[in-house]
């Protein structure tokens, strides 16, 4: 028998491998798609990326030996369908995750989350936030550490999300106003500390927390679809908004882009943390809600769930929806000045904003049409988040990024 290579097989390998070197620039592009669901079928992909369907296998298959998707090859027909069903695409539930923290004003958690937006596994919350920095970003990350070590999965970075604007490119946040942490505390540089010297491979990243809710929502939840994004939601304490443009989060020349929770909606209101009075951040909060209602906030559960379950229980107390409609009117004011500004395709509302908008929908949309130029020519959208824990999931999309733009450089480290 003669020791040459069959040359059909020498030639299906190079044709291969040259398919594959002309996909490699659509690798990131395509996780992207299978990671947003855009892409839940080879000929999707194959349509999305503009390319053959046997360069669009060959990246299907690349992704899938780096561990990141899984091919489906021998899909079930749908009823009714016509021709040969294409191979279906979905993230790979036992590949890597990204490690996600988030600060907020009644404590932390640490979570894996996987491509996707699905979260693998949390900790358990902790209630405290001290006035260290460092001590509680240390906390969160050894909790995050310790799910990696349980679960035994590889992580490709960490995020974090926190209630201040995060100045770029030093990482500072600027105004923790609902924590008692220094003006300027430079958390993503001490989160990277912390993950270093937790033996947590990877990048590091920062972000404020609702901007990380619009992104994530808008990758996974209640803003897909949408091209021009805003979001604005109130979590435990204070007001924030984000704006996603395009798919890409709109931060500004420095990082402190919207911040919506000082747009004055009362003149004559409460005095702000920022100076001025009447602002957004503490006239449509939960501890707003809760003194407009004349309830003393009680110590044992977040403000956010008090709030949220005055709203839920006693709507029909004559106090609760007087002064639910209150927040409503101030929150439908502020919307509707950043809907002149902004000119959104969608606006989706977070935290007890959400709530609110559940309580009365018809009220909000109809004081942002009635205070908006381009509300009343048309309307827009005004939805609730739908994800759980939507700023941990943005804070994974932080560390996800390097991988979706370029899959093989970002897991080289981990080859």
């Amino acid at each position: 028998m003669s020791g040459k290579a069959d040359p059909r097989t020498a030639g299906e390998r190079t044709t291969s491998r040259a398919r594959l070197d002309r996909g490699r620039g659509a690798l990131g592009p395509a996780l992207e798609l299978v990671h947003t669901g855009r892409a839940p079928t080879r000929a999707v992909l194959t349509a999305e990326l503009g390319v053959t369907r046997a360069t669009a296998g060959a990246v299907a298959a690349e992704l899938e030996a780096l561990g990141l998707i899984r091919v489906d090859a021998r899909p079930g027909a749908a009823a009714g369908s016509q021709g040969r069903p294409s191979h279906r695409l979905q993230v790979a539930e036992d590949g890597p995750v990204a490690l996600a923290a988030q600060i907020h004003a009644d404590g932390f958690r640490a979570a894996l989350v996987g491509l996707g937006g699905r979260i693998v596994a949390t900790a358990p919350g902790c209630e405290t936030v001290e006035a260290d920095p460092a001590k509680v970003l240390g906390s969160v990350v050894e909790a995050g550490a310790e799910l990696l070590r349980t679960t035994g999965r590889r992580c490709v970075g960490a995020g974090l999300a926190v209630p201040s604007a995060v100045a770029e490119p030093a990482g500072l946040a600027l105004n923790p106003l609902h924590l008692a942490w220094p003006v300027g505390a430079p958390v993503r540089e001490i989160f990277a500390d912390c993950v270093r010297a937790a033996g947590i491979d990877g990048p590091a990243f920062a972000g404020n927390d609702v901007n990380l809710a619009a992104l994530a929502e808008h990758r996974h939840g209640a803003g897909r679809g949408a091209r021009d994004l805003l979001c604005v939601a109130t979590g435990h304490r204070g007001v924030g908004g984000a704006l996603v443009l395009d798919g890409r989060l709109h931060t500004g020349s420095s990082g402190l882009a919207l911040e919506v929770g000082h747009l004055t909606v009362n003149p004559e209101g409460r005095p702000c943390h920022c100076g001025s009075r009447g602002c957004l951040d503490v006239e449509a909060d939960p501890l707003a809600l809760l003194v407009e209602a004349g309830r003393a906030p009680g110590p044992e559960v977040s403000l956010l769930q008090q709030a949220n379950d005055l709203l839920r229980t006693q709507y029909d107390d004559p106090a609760v929806r007087t002064a639910a409609e209150a927040l409503i009117d101030r929150l439908g004011l502020g919307l509707a000045g950043l809907v002149n500004i902004l000119n959104p395709d969608r606006i989706i509302l977070g935290g007890l904003h959400r709530t609110l908008l559940d309580a009365d929908p018809a009220r909000l949309r109809a004081v942002v049409a009635d205070r908006s130029l381009w509300g009343q020519s048309g309307g827009v959208p005004i939805l609730g988040c739908t994800l759980d824990h939507d700023s941990l999931v943005g804070a994974a999309e932080l560390a996800w990024q390097p991988v979706l733009d370029d899959p093989l450089a970002a897991l080289a480290w981990a080859a």
